[in-house]
Order: structure tokens, then sequence, then C-alpha cells
């Protein structure tokens, strides 16, 4: 590509870019020289699982990466012992530093399943962070004013309701910004709700006497329900993590409002071969179940490979047009007994949830069948002998034998 495709590639699906010649005089630049960028993006652990949201910044990676520059994917085991106040109507309860290892070990796992571990860099904030003596926090902290602070929406909401604010979370854009000087950033990826964050790193950059780094943010992916942020508190999301089933079921769930959306944000179809899908749908020759199944392909297909995408599409049409069950249905044995089994220890037992809390909501919610019978009792037993069937939403399987 010449320079002014660059720009559009790397443009692509951005809600804004700080500024656009910037980006361009930086593409020259490395061009000319031979150097490449230095492309960031920060991600705090804050959660052990990465979902599709997270992708849509690291999928724009990605597009750095494929034309030669250098990708810093950004830990942040120290700020995510702040946490970060973006959007939160309060003070975030800070994690211990053994859950922010626990989480940061995961991602590093989770980020190669899209970046090429040869060509990215994972850095920890902390390895800086924790250098910087008292005077040097005074000194980043003069740089920033608390009447500026009190600009942003969410400082802004607190204040005038009278929520608290902590000190610690004025230091966060600060400490963020200061992430971008210690890495000597080109370019700086983040949602559209770390604008001001984004934009403190190029305010500090000229402080520290660096060229001020191009600032890309990238929309927010809505969840499954095509309402709110992608989020797994919301029980919205799809996570990377998942198997190539629920990837490929969650992808067929959603509103088909929003598969462009998703096309546009995650695919790597070019955006002629995406307007070509939508008109093709829009004039009947495309059925927009089989649109989406295209894309839960290539989403499945991203993270499993395309056997598993061809495995996981199967199993769909058995079980959701065939009423079969899944051909690779899991099994588990487990010792026969007298005594019954708690169902939720047993839905934990076979992994079809992460604990009993999760296992009560889901019977709850009505959402679990043991034999083909819905369960209602949170409480129920199930009998240890014999094969029993289990069920747990519309994808998740699993046969239990008692021996």
């Amino acid at each position: 590509m010449n320079i002014d495709e660059q720009v559009t590639y790397l443009s692509r699906g951005a809600v804004q870019v700080v500024s656009p010649e910037d980006l361009r005089k930086k593409l020259l630049r490395a061009e000319e020289t031979g150097v490449p960028l230095r492309v960031k993006a920060g991600f705090d652990p804050t959660a052990p699982d990465l979902h599709l949201g997270h992708t849509v910044l690291i999928q724009k990676m990605k597009h750095f990466q494929d034309l030669g520059h250098q990708i810093l994917f950004l830990i942040g085991d120290f700020t995510g012992r702040i946490g970060d106040p973006t959007g939160k109507s309060e003070t975030r309860k800070p994690l211990s530093a053994e859950d922010v290892a626990r989480n940061a070990e995961t991602y590093k796992e989770q980020v190669f399943k899209i970046l090429d571990p040869d060509k990215t860099q994972v850095v920890f904030n902390s390895s800086w962070l924790n250098e910087l003596s008292s005077q040097d926090f005074i000194k980043l902290a003069a740089q920033l004013t608390v009447a500026r602070m009190l600009e942003r929406e969410d400082f802004k909401q607190r204040f005038v309701n009278e929520k608290p604010i902590g000190v610690h979370e004025f230091l966060y854009p600060l400490i963020q910004g200061y992430d971008s000087v210690a890495l000597k950033a080109d370019i700086e990826l983040g949602g559209t709700d770390q604008l001001f964050n984004l934009l403190t790193g190029r305010d500090l950059q000229r402080v520290w006497g660096q060229d001020p780094q191009v600032v890309i943010t990238m929309p927010l992916l809505e969840g499954l329900d095509g309402v709110n942020k992608m989020s797994k508190s919301l029980a919205n999301y799809i996570g990377i993590c998942e198997n190539a089933d629920d990837i490929y079921g969650k992808t067929m769930s959603m509103p088909d409002s929003l598969m462009f959306r998703y096309y546009e944000l995650l695919s790597d179809l070019s955006p002629a071969e995406i307007d070509r899908l939508k008109a093709e749908m829009e004039a009947g020759r495309a059925h927009p179940k089989e649109v989406k199944q295209q894309l839960a392909r290539e989403l499945t297909a991203r993270f499993h490979g395309q056997d598993a995408a061809q495995r996981a599409a199967a199993n769909f049409d058995k079980v959701f047009k065939q009423h079969e069950l899944p051909e690779d249905l899991p099994e588990i044995t487990l010792p026969a007994g007298d005594q019954a089994v708690w169902l939720p220890r047993l839905l934990v037992d076979a992994g079809l949830v992460k604990g009993t809390g999760e296992a009560r909501r889901m019977i709850g919610q009505q959402a679990v069948s043991v034999n083909g019978e819905k369960v209602a009792e949170v409480e129920a037993t199930v009998a240890a002998a014999g094969e029993v069937l289990l069920k747990v939403g519309k994808r998740r399987f699993c046969r239990v034998i008692f021996t």
C-alpha cells in the first residue's frame, strides 16, 4: 500500500484519529527510515477472560502489525490495582496483586490467538511505574488541574451527585499517559471512552520532549443484546476462550440488525465485500441466516481453526435444525453412589458452569434440563447411577456416566 492507502486502511472503523495528518507523517517517516512505528494499546487485567469487545482494539493492532509495525501489548498490572474510573459512577474496588498477576497471565495466552507472538512485545507497566519516586509522582500530578479533571463527564457527575472521588482516581489518566512516555509510543489505540486518557498521553509526551502520539479511538462493541456495551457482567458477551460451539452459537443468536456492526468491527473482509453482502441481503439474494453463518464461521475459525468452525456449524444445525445431540458430545465419568448428587455441583463438575452460583442462577432461569426435562428447583439432586444427559442454555451439553 502507498501511504494514503495505509492511512485509509488503518483508519477503517475508527471513530476518531488525532490526527490523520500526524498519522500520515509518522507512516511516511517509518517508510523513509525503515524504523517501524511503536503502537501501544493497554489492557488492565481486571477479569481473567478477554471477549470480542476487547478484540476490536486487538484487530486494529493486527492491522498495524501486518504493515510491519511494532506492537506493544501493555498489561496494566500497576494501573489494574488502581482501577480505571472511566465511565464508573463510583470508586472501583482494588484488585489484589494475586488477582492481577493471575489475570495477566491469561491475557498473555489469549492475545496470541490474534497477534503474531514473534512480532508482539508484551509489556507490564509495573516495570517502570514501580521505579517512580514520590517526587516523580508529584511532578506527574502537577501536569493536570482539578478543574481539567472535573471536565470529564464521569467525574463531573459524581461530583454533582456528591459521590466520593478518590484522589488516586485522578492519578489514573496521568499514569496511563505516562505509559506512553515510558514506551515512547508513536500510536495509542483505545475505546471512545478512553479519549481523555489518550489525549493526556499526548500532553505528557510534549512535557517530556517527545513527539506526541497519534490517538486512534475505536467504537465500543455492543453485546449480543444489541443495546449495552459487551460485558461479562451483563452476560451479553462472546469470550475468545469459549469453545467453538459457543462462539458459533452465540454469534448465530445475535439480532440480524447487529451482525453488520460485527462485520465492520471484527471481520477481515474488506469494506467493499461487506457492502456487497449487505446489498445482496437487502435485495433478497442472500438470506440473513446465511450471512450470519458466514460471520459465525469466520469468528469461530479465528480462535479455533477452520475444521473446528465447520464442526461447530454442523453441530449447530443438528441441535437447532434437526433437534439432535451434537456429534462431539462431551462425556465425563463419575463414581456411582447411594447418595444423590446436588445438581449445581454436578453442573460445575461437568464443566457446564463456572460455579454453583451460576448453576443456581441458570436453574432459576429454567435454562437447565436433565435427560430432556427442565429443572425448576435450584436445590434439585440427581441420582448417582447410570447415564445422565445435562443441558445448560441452548448449546452446552454433557453426558455424565456414573460407574
